[in-house]
């Protein structure tokens, strides 16, 4: 029997632009100043987005926060709640995680092709631009 290889969709620039557009017009739609980085499946960059007058510590937050999403594959926001809820030991975890609220995974037909991570402003604010750049995605694919 031949050896069949799954096929897997993957995140291109343009899906990373059309998420980063939409993302920025939900924060300019509140006056919002944030980072918006989207990562590929492995967690590496394809785009990061900072909108003029955003501190400059939330680029390495932004970028965290998506490439947690991705490692593991839970919105961030489970992250932060669990050290809130005092499982400490989660801090020794290996791979760098950002425990803050802001990241998001994104997937597609069930598989998980990336990660978008925001930072900024209030966390719980932070979550819902990634959420407006993952609802276009789903949207321009429907």
């Amino acid at each position: 029997m031949p050896l069949v290889l799954p096929s897997k969709k993957s995140l291109t620039l343009e899906a990373a632009r059309l998420m980063a557009a939409a993302a920025e017009a939900k924060a300019a739609e509140n006056g919002w100043k944030v980072v918006i980085a989207v990562a590929d499946d492995g967690g590496h960059a394809l785009l990061v987005h900072r909108i003029d007058g955003t501190q400059s510590s939330s680029v390495p937050t932004a970028m965290g926060k998506a490439r947690s999403a991705v490692a593991y594959k839970r919105p961030t926001r489970i992250l932060e709640q669990m050290i809130n809820d005092g499982r400490f030991s989660f801090l020794s975890a290996g791979g760098d995680p950002v425990a803050l609220q802001g990241g998001l995974p994104i997937e597609i037909d069930g598989q998980l092709v990336g990660g978008i991570g925001v930072s900024g402003v209030k966390a719980s604010d932070d979550e819902i631009v990634a959420q407006a750049g993952i609802d276009a995605l789903r949207r321009a694919l429907a």
